[in-house]
């Protein structure tokens, strides 16, 4: 038992070690994010690439809105999805490639 446990705590650990900060220091989830800051699966986008349609956002990026975005892709997420965005500036994780959104943070529709 005690095995087990310690594995556990060990896989949490690790997880939470993998998430990095965004620029403006907030962590991203461990969920969401693998990397660090330069190598990283999260990144800001600019605010210019997401338009609020009914029910959610839709995301446009080109290559350089994105480290990992090579060619254009436009992305239709569900409000429901969006987490919150502590320092009001829209992010987005893919994984495991640049075609999967695995988390967008966006900042309150109301700010």
């Amino acid at each position: 038992m005690r095995g087990i446990l310690t594995f556990v705590f060990f896989l949490l650990s690790a997880a939470f070690a993998l998430a990095h900060d965004a620029p403006s220091g907030w962590s991203y989830d461990p969920y969401c994010c693998n990397g660090d800051s330069t190598t990283g699966d999260c990144e800001m986008i600019p605010s210019r690439t997401v338009t609020i349609v009914p029910g959610g956002y839709r995301v446009t990026l080109n290559p350089g809105d994105h480290r990992y975005i090579t060619h254009a892709h436009i992305f239709n997420l569900p409000q429901n999805k969006a987490m919150h965005s502590p320092d009001g500036a829209y992010h987005l994780c893919l994984f495991p490639d640049e075609n999967t959104p695995r988390c967008f943070y966006a900042p309150d529709m109301s700010d």
